[in-house]
């Protein structure tokens, strides 16, 4: 049974009228020609969103479906998404996918479109924003990528009011050149301690760039800034908390094994019975990690009383508020954190086992403090006006999970049910939930674009399918007003500004030093 999505009067800009090219009535569906794309009718698909998930769709989709058109949006001038402000400095091998992303851009049929947000303002005076409704009229398909740019928050006292307090996206985002992030130079001088809250691999790589020797960090493409501010810093021990165990952990064996080489940083040991017993009877996986873990705890070889920095994994502690200096309390600036002690439950060795709360409470030293408890995307604004269903609480578009795009829809009986929108489909982060590694982005993408193309061979209603389309070309004609293109940011122009930041990096010995300013990006192109 196919339902129809209710948009309001007016939210697409076409006067009230019902648009056949965007949510036709049930009975206009039969009526839609065969989807064969030809050169004069191609299939025509905008991508919001440049990271990961937007280009392994495109690859996929571009292939399958031969003269497939891919106009991909970018609220920056530059691509790559979290490849290239989410990858830790000291992880290059992470971002050769960016080969097979400047493959699929080589293509005649692909048009990069930077400095250009979609329904929402850009985070920079110098960019340009085009309405959603736009594209529903120039395009045959759309698919939302744009990715997971809020964080979770903890919620407890002093998380907003005190100085030293950050998310570990701000600082990833920071130490990577992000320009919305390029202003928060956090303090690392105030004193030795510091907590990241959280047990993932971003709040590994976020205790790795604390405890690292900075002239390792010199030879990488850290932004200019966090190696100024990173060379004098004070931090010498980083706790990263987590709530529940080590076998519900979140991080991964690679990102462990990093942090335990480190030179002259030492780990302290675990607590021992929270690891299981019989380690050999645990499948491959968690069996590595927790023998490395159980390694490093008994390993002598560099204890914390011989080294200069060191870190730990501190199981089995949930947040319950920041602390200023009780000597000078008006100084707001952190000083401790409080966390109560957890219990799990049934048992510590069940990987899903959950956290209760004790009446036993513990505070950390700490001059400064990340939470790293998860990222999450957010709806655009135009959404509620076209009725896309926003899962708040998980922070994801509704989805059949695949990555057609749903909404809720009464039945006769006047009961629930959900229905696909034509042309409309999501992948990666704001499909899923921020998950996994660029490898399972890739799958989740690729099972995107098989979803599109199924659709597409079945003969599934899509936007526009019964009138030419021109992507683009069609958007520009509607919205930008003169002089506005100057400001758009082709792939050759990124180009430009990636042979710009080599050439800066060449001469100081690096792969490259970034631009972290907008208008530096956009001053190279004249």
């Amino acid at each position: 049974m196919a339902f129809v999505a209710r948009v309001k009067p007016g939210a697409l800009g076409l006067r009230g009228r019902w648009p056949s090219q965007v949510h036709a009535p049930r009975r206009m569906y039969s009526q839609h020609p065969a989807h064969h794309a030809t050169p004069e009718h191609p299939l025509r698909v905008a991508v919001i969103g440049s990271g990961p998930a937007g280009f392994y769709t495109t690859y996929k989709l571009m292939a399958k479906i031969q003269g497939t058109k891919v106009d991909m949006y970018e609220s920056l001038p530059v691509p790559f998404g979290l490849v290239r402000f989410g990858v830790a400095p000291d992880h290059p091998e992470v971002k050769n996918c960016q080969e097979k992303f400047e493959e699929v851009a080589s293509s005649p049929d692909f048009n990069f479109i930077g400095n250009v947000s979609v329904g929402t303002k850009p985070d920079h005076p110098d960019g340009l924003t085009v309405p959603l409704a736009s594209l529903f009229r120039h395009y045959n398909a759309i698919i939302f990528a744009y990715g997971a740019a809020q964080d979770r928050k903890l919620g407890i006292p002093g998380e907003d009011q005190l100085k030293g307090v950050y998310s570990a996206r701000e600082f990833v985002g920071w130490y990577n050149g992000l320009p919305q992030h390029a202003n928060i130079n956090p303090d690392l001088t105030q004193g030795e301690e510091a907590v990241v809250i959280g047990q993932g691999n971003v709040a590994l790589d976020v205790a790795r760039m604390l405890l690292e020797d900075v002239d390792v960090l010199r030879k990488t493409d850290i932004a200019a800034h966090a190696l100024e501010t990173l060379s004098q810093s004070r931090v010498k021990r980083v706790h990263v908390v987590g709530r529940r165990g080590p076998m519900q952990a979140a991080f991964t064996i690679k990102e462990v094994r990093e942090l335990m080489k480190l030179s002259n940083v030492s780990f302290h040991p675990v607590d021992t019975s929270l690891l299981p017993p019989d380690l050999k009877s645990l499948p491959r996986a968690p069996r590595r990690l927790m023998e490395m873990l159980a390694k490093g705890t008994t390993a002598t070889s560099q204890s914390p009383s011989e080294t200069s920095k060191s870190w730990s994994l501190d199981f089995c502690l949930t947040p319950k508020a920041f602390s200023p200096s009780s000597s000078s309390p008006a100084s707001a600036q952190l000083a401790s954190t409080t966390f109560k002690r957890t219990t799990l439950s049934p048992s510590p060795f069940d990987p899903n086992a959950y956290a209760l709360p004790t009446a036993e409470t513990l505070t950390l030293p700490s001059s400064i403090a990340f939470r790293s408890i998860g990222y999450k995307s957010t709806p655009l604004p135009e959404f509620s006006d076209i009725n896309v269903s926003f899962d708040e609480r998980r922070g994801i578009i509704s989805n059949d999970g695949y990555g057609r795009v749903q909404h809720e829809e009464r039945t006769r009986g006047a009961e629930m049910s959900h229905g696909s929108f034509p042309g409309l489909y999501c992948a990666g982060w704001v499909k899923t939930g921020p998950t996994g590694v660029i490898a399972s982005t890739m799958e989740n993408a690729f099972a995107t674009a098989d979803a599109i193309i199924e659709d597409w061979v079945s003969r599934t209603p899509f936007l526009n399918v019964d009138r030419k389309v021109h992507g683009w070309e069609g958007v520009k004609s509607e919205v930008l007003r003169s002089g506005d293109e100057k400001r758009v940011v082709d792939w050759q122009g990124w180009r430009r500004i990636d042979e710009a930041e080599r050439e800066r990096g060449r001469e100081t010995g690096r792969s490259r030093e970034k631009f972290t300013r907008t208008e530096e990006m956009l001053n190279v192109l004249g």
